[in-house]
C-alpha cells in the first residue's frame, strides 16, 4: 500500500497552508497540495490512502458550483471524511465548505471582516486549550455560515457568530492562523487582496503593524491547533497502515 498522505486543497496561489505545513513536516507526514476548483470531475487521490484533509481559503463563495464545480467535490469529500472519522481542517472558505457540506446555511455578512479583531472563545476544546477568553486574530472574509446541526461552537466575534466549530473529526476556522510573515507579504502583493483591504478601510502599513504586534501571541496558538491536527492525521494514517 502507498504511504498515506494529507490532502491539501488550495483554491488560489496566494492562499497557502503556511504554518499548517510546519506541523505536518514536524511529524514527517506526507502531503499533496492540489487545486481542483475548476474541475467538474477532479482526479483526487485514493480516499483510502488519505490520512487527513485540509481545505484552504479563497475569494469564491462556498456554493459557487456553477463557476467552480470542483467545490462540490470538496464538499462531498469533507462529508465522506467526517463520516469515517478522518481528520478535516477548514480555513475561511474551507470552514464554509465544511459547514455547508454538513447542512449549515451560507450568507453574506453585514460587512467584510478584514484585519485584526478579537474573537471570543465559547468552548475550551483541546484544540484551543491554551486560549484566553478573547484573542485578536486575522480576519479576511465577507460570507458567514450558520452552525451545522450537532456541531460544537468554539468561537465567535462581534460580526460573525460562527468563527470556529467542531463536528466530529472536522475543525472549521473562519479566521487565519496559518499566515506567516512571509505569507502576509504575498497577500499584500496580490492586487485583489489589497483592493479588499482598502475597501474595508485598512492599509498595508496598518496591517503590517498589527501583524507584528499580534503574531508573537498567535504563533503558539497556531502551533497548538495545527500540531494537534497533524497528530490526528498521524494517528489516522497509522491506522490505515
Amino acid at each position: 500500500m502507498t504511504q498515506s498522505q494529507v490532502l491539501i486543497l488550495q483554491h488560489v496561489p496566494w492562499e497557502k497552508p503556511g504554518r499548517i505545513l510546519d506541523s505536518l513536516d514536524d511529524l514527517g507526514l506526507q502531503y499533496q497540495i492540489i487545486n481542483v476548483a475548476n474541475q467538474k470531475k477532479p482526479d483526487l487521490p485514493d480516499f483510502g490512502e488519505v490520512s487527513g484533509v485540509v481545505i484552504m481559503g479563497g475569494p469564491m463563495g462556498a456554493l459557487d458550483y456553477d463557476k467552480y464545480p470542483g467545490l462540490k467535490a470538496e464538499a462531498k469529500l469533507a462529508r465522506a471524511a467526517v463520516s469515517v472519522g478522518k481528520p478535516v481542517l477548514g480555513v475561511c472558505l474551507g470552514h464554509q465548505i465544511i459547514a455547508t457540506a454538513l447542512g449549515a446555511k451560507l450568507k453574506s455578512g453585514e460587512a467584510p471582516e478584514i484585519g485584526f479583531a478579537p474573537i471570543k472563545r465559547i468552548d475550551k476544546h483541546d484544540y484551543f486549550s491554551m486560549w484566553n477568553k478573547t484573542v485578536d486574530v486575522l480576519h479576511w472574509h465577507n460570507d458567514v455560515v450558520t452552525l451545522p446541526e450537532g456541531a460544537q461552537p468554539l468561537a465567535r466575534s462581534e460580526k460573525t457568530k460562527v468563527q470556529a466549530f467542531r463536528f466530529g473529526s472536522a475543525l472549521g476556522m473562519q479566521f487565519h492562523l496559518e499566515v506567516t510573515p512571509t505569507l502576509l507579504e504575498e497577500w499584500l502583493d496580490e492586487s485583489s487582496m489589497v483592493k479588499d483591504l482598502k475597501a474595508a478601510g485598512g492599509s498595508k502599513s496598518q496591517l503590517r503593524e498589527a501583524f507584528a504586534e499580534y503574531n508573537p501571541q498567535l504563533q503558539p496558538l497556531a502551533d497548538q491547533v495545527f500540531s494537534g491536527f497533524a497528530a490526528r492525521c498521524n494517528s489516522y494514517g497509522q491506522g490505515l497502515a
